[in-house]
């Protein structure tokens, strides 16, 4: 059996997110399906680095599964592509050390988020961005996001606390940056909560609408309260852009 990795796309719209739930269209399904219309096993299992939550998307999803097949990597790329919808893309697929493991072996996760803060809203983007009708200062949300950077416990920004064994991560950069009328937030860190990306979003943007002063956020930060944090933002505005392994398990122009 070789263990074979693959890094996808995947338009998160109209997907009940990654993990196979019975009468609900999720990612792992369709994949698991392609793959297996492919290489002919019998059970294929698609382990993800992580799962996202419905609505979100993937620009560098990493996943990891078992089979018996000796097509080519290469081949293998075309032929799940032509057995995927098109909301669904392999970009890359490597054979790994059969230890590997797509969730276990992350050292790091890079999500984004995208708001658009121009009126009026834009059909075009309902899918890809969070809309806000007031524009945001992101000087003062990046300022703010800088009380998250380092190594704390982050329940404020969990949802359902406790569903995790720790609420205790380290984000080791955060940033947020204006494109035009885009406002990116920038999240890496070592794991993420439930929605955590979303809260920290929804809470910052208090701040850039000017409803929160910048030390707020580290008020929220200590209080170790999901209560007192910003809204839990839209899925649509969230993307896992990348995941990062250590140096000896890299590999494919989409894996850091």
């Amino acid at each position: 059996m070789r263990n074979l990795r693959l890094i996808l796309r995947y338009d998160g719209t109209d997907f009940q997110g990654w993990q196979t739930q019975p009468g609900y269209r999720t990612v792992q399904e369709v994949l698991e399906k392609a793959i297996a219309s492919v290489t002919q096993d019998k059970q294929v299992r698609a382990n993800a680095s992580g799962r996202t939550d419905a609505g979100v998307h993937a620009v560098g999803q990493v996943v990891n599964f078992f089979s018996a097949t000796r097509l080519r990597c290469d081949v293998l790329v075309k032929a799940i592509n032509a057995n995927l919808p098109p909301d669904v893309c392999v970009r890359v697929c490597d054979e790994v050390p059969q230890s590997f493991c797509a969730n276990k072996d992350a050292i790091r996760k890079t999500y984004r988020y995208v708001i658009y803060d121009s009126r009026p809203h834009d059909p075009f983007l309902r899918r890809f961005a969070a809309h806000c009708r007031k524009p945001l200062d992101a000087g003062a949300m990046h300022r703010a996001a800088q009380s998250l950077v380092g190594r704390h416990d982050f329940r404020s920004f969990e949802t359902e606390w406790p569903n995790r064994l720790s609420s205790i991560r380290t984000i080791t950069r955060l940033s947020v940056c204006r494109f035009g009328e885009y406002v990116w937030v920038e999240v890496e860190a070592d794991g993420f909560l439930y929605n955590m990306v979303r809260a920290i979003a929804g809470t910052l943007m208090k701040v850039g609408r000017g409803d929160w002063p910048e030390a707020q956020v580290g008020e929220v930060l200590a209080a170790e309260d999901r209560n007192v944090a910003g809204p839990t933002a839209p899925p649509e505005g969230l993307f896992l852009m990348r995941v990062t392994y250590p140096d000896h398990l890299r590999s494919g122009s989409d894996v850091e």
